[in-house]
């Protein structure tokens, strides 16, 4: 909700492709809410890297590379539960996402569904509001 962008990034392009050929369609439950990001002195990043054990390979190369580092969601309140079916006629509306990006490991990530919420009224099964 935080957001004026209605694209949510789904999963695996592929192992979406593969649940609706095996199975007819992919349920997809959606939580929408109000997120907090990190505060101005990333307390909460601190935190986590410590609970990591340090700073990763990945995040060592990430900022040799003067890759930005995303924020992290420090509190979640939740507005709505979504109930999404994704079918062969919801993946002609999406786009996909994460083609070229790469794994903390360096090999390629696969590309995933990019969901538009505007355009899914179909698809829309159920939801609840809080």
């Amino acid at each position: 909700m935080n957001t004026s962008s209605h694209q949510i990034i789904v999963n695996d392009s592929e192992a979406i492709a593969n649940g609706i050929k095996d199975y007819g369609a992919v349920g997809l439950t959606l939580a929408i809410g109000k997120v907090l990001y990190n505060d101005e002195d990333k307390t909460f990043q601190k935190w986590h890297e410590g609970l990591k054990g340090g700073l990763s390979d990945y995040s060592l190369e990430r900022i040799k590379r003067g890759a930005w580092s995303r924020l992290r969601k420090v509190s979640f309140d939740l507005q709505q539960i979504s109930f999404i079916k994704i079918t062969d006629n919801t993946l002609v509306k999406c786009g996909s996402f994460q083609e070229d990006f790469r794994n903390a490991d360096g090999s390629p990530r696969r590309a995933k569904v990019l969901l538009n919420l505007e355009e899914i009224d179909e698809e829309l099964e159920y939801f609840i509001e809080f």
